[in-house]
């Protein structure tokens, strides 16, 4: 549930991956922030390091300009915020994130009443005050919310383009400027959390997967501040991981993990100890499986 906090939030914007660490660090000490704890305001000021693999830019711009909802669709660490923040700056508009999960209400994305004061104010979701200022709003793993959270969002992607507010019996248009964006990853899907097809078909869909090495290797390399040899070695060792999938990795390498191994390379942690940290234990708790991942290692990282 989203909850009043008592604070600005300090956002933070980044790429590689999806939102780690940053190059460059955005303030906003907006009273909106304060009252939220899983969604914030982002003024996207400087531009984000993000190299276009395909046309995905393009096709973005096409969305806005025709005012279409779009969905990325990728695994984690793959790049989607990273993209999204970087659309925000080169589109000049604020992007208001959420991070959905399971306890995410409908309350909580359009807002309500709270007592202020001894007075009872009606405070805008993020989704509402996105609407009222044409932000982009981000609902960042869609799949982790309620169905019946997700049914709000519908009235928005049509050519509509209208959000009811039901407790005020306010109805709000949203301005051009206003741009509804989801993403989920395909590989998490299950019976019981998945996207209905309903919500599905009412976006334009980008693919998001792991760049091509000579990509991710730029980006590795940028990201951590390695050589670019080093950089090479664990994008090398990024696409020998990935082919474990018929092994039992559910979840492969991604590039965030990649250049988290590469921070600490730089900040002088042995490369294969690195590797151990940042790449082998978070993708995975089955020994067998940590064991081909650090073989892997080891012959990357041959001494």
């Amino acid at each position: 549930m989203l909850q009043a906090s008592t604070a600005g939030l300090s956002t933070r914007a980044w790429g590689g991956g999806d939102d780690q660490g940053a190059r460059e660090d955005v303030d906003v000490e907006s009273p909106v922030n304060a009252r939220w704890t899983d969604a914030q305001v982002t003024e996207v000021s400087e531009e984000p390091f993000y190299l276009p693999v395909r046309d995905e830019v393009t096709v973005f711009e096409a969305a806005y300009a025709r005012r279409l909802p779009v969905m990325l669709k990728g695994p984690t660490g793959a790049g989607k915020t990273r993209f999204l923040r970087y659309m925000a700056w080169r589109l000049g508009r604020p992007l208001v994130t959420v991070a959905c999960h399971d306890d995410l209400t409908a309350s909580d994305l359009l807002g309500r009443y709270l007592i202020t004061g001894g007075e009872t104010v009606w405070i805008d979701g993020p989704l509402t005050h996105a609407v009222r200022i044409g932000a982009i709003c981000y609902l960042d793993e869609i799949v982790e919310a309620r169905k019946d959270t997700t049914v709000v969002i519908h009235p928005l992607t049509d050519d509509r383009r209208r959000l009811r507010l039901e407790k005020t019996g306010e109805l709000l248009v949203a301005p051009p400027e206003f741009m509804l964006v989801i993403s989920y990853n395909p590989g998490y899907q299950s019976l019981t959390k998945n996207l209905k097809p309903s919500t599905r078909q009412r976006f334009v869909a980008i693919d998001f997967d792991f760049p091509p090495p000579d990509l991710e290797i730029e980006i590795v390399a940028h990201e951590s501040g390695v050589d670019r040899e080093t950089a090479r070695r664990l994008v090398q060792l990024g696409g020998l991981i990935r082919n474990l999938r018929d092994a039992g990795l559910d979840e492969p390498a991604s590039t965030r993990l990649l250049v988290y191994a590469g921070l600490l390379i730089h900040s002088g942690i042995a490369p294969r100890r690195a590797c151990e940290l940042a790449i082998a234990a978070p993708i995975s708790d089955d020994p067998a499986v940590r064991e081909a991942v650090l073989d892997l290692v080891a012959t990357v990282f041959a001494e």
